[in-house]
């Protein structure tokens, strides 16, 4: 089996306000032990997001999962902030995979203008792994919240870049060394996150919707294993003062036909309190 994993960690910010990594390891350990890690709300050098600690987040979760290999794909990435010297200051989202890694990407998504909303530049971070049943391309993201036009235009990046890296495999660029030799990319896709839409909303909708240039479409992995039954909550639960509104889903698994053809279960921990979100767990059957 093939297993992978996403969480929305807020930087490792629990409902208890204390920031602990050890502990986000923790829980990933007592859920499963998983071959593919996709964290989000993953920060370096930012005190404002981590309590002050102004750690940089990437090299303890590096060490806390020393048999994976790690990326960071920095949506905000800036200079410190006397400009001088010091470390950049990111935030972001990072991958973890045990599996043998054939390529990887980082991809802007886009930050239209809105007027007097809120809003950040937010990334896609993909690594292509070589998966016991072939190569698998895993995209974790974390869409905007504010902005609505901000999640459309970003969904509509992402299906681009899907039927980019499907075409490309349906018509290979000439063979050649250096630069311009071919990276190994699958036209499979596991694309998981946080993506700050509900299932009844029309962004969802819209990740799903037909594809053209004979792209695999794009599927929710929770219906493939449950069917109409809904989603369990992935936010919300224990954290009444961001989310005043209570549970509710916003983080998903989407995936290719074929791989939904191999998923043997998605499930949810629903217990733990270590950050606003909850953690997802995708079996994949090799």
């Amino acid at each position: 089996m093939t297993e992978i994993l996403t969480w929305n960690i807020q930087c490792g910010l629990g409902v208890d306000g204390h920031v602990d990594l050890d502990r986000i390891a923790t829980v990933i350990r007592a859920m499963s032990d998983p071959d593919v890690i996709c964290l989000q709300e993953v920060c370096r050098n930012m005190p404002e997001l981590d309590k002050g600690a102004s750690a940089d987040q990437v090299a303890p979760l590096t060490e806390l999962f020393p048999d994976h290999q790690p990326w960071f794909g920095a949506g905000i990435d800036l200079i410190p902030e006397d400009g001088g010297a010091g470390p950049r200051r990111s935030f972001g989202n990072m991958i973890l995979s045990r599996l043998p890694v054939l390529s990887v990407f980082f991809h802007p998504l886009p930050q239209p203008a809105a007027a007097g909303v809120k809003h950040m530049p937010r990334q896609a971070t993909e690594a292509n792994v070589a998966t016991p049943a072939g190569p698998l391309r895993v995209v974790t993201t974390h869409l905007e919240y504010h902005a609505l036009s901000h999640r459309m235009a970003q969904i509509t990046r992402l299906r681009a870049l899907h039927r980019e890296a499907a075409s490309n495999m349906k018509y290979p660029p000439a063979l050649a060394k250096g630069p311009y030799a071919p990276l190994e990319r699958s036209a499979e896709m596991v694309l998981c996150g946080d993506f700050n839409l509900e299932p009844d909303c029309a962004e969802y909708a819209e990740i799903l919707a037909s594809l053209a240039d004979g792209a695999p479409p794009i599927e929710d992995g929770w219906r493939c294993v449950h069917g109409e039954r809904p989603h369990d909550p992935t936010c919300g639960i224990h954290d009444h003062k961001q989310w005043p509104g209570g549970e509710h889903c916003r983080d998903f698994f989407f995936m290719t036909p074929a791989v939904c053809a191999r998923t043997k279960d998605i499930r949810v921990d629903v217990e733990t309190d270590a950050s606003d979100h909850q953690p997802l767990l995708l079996v994949l059957d090799d």
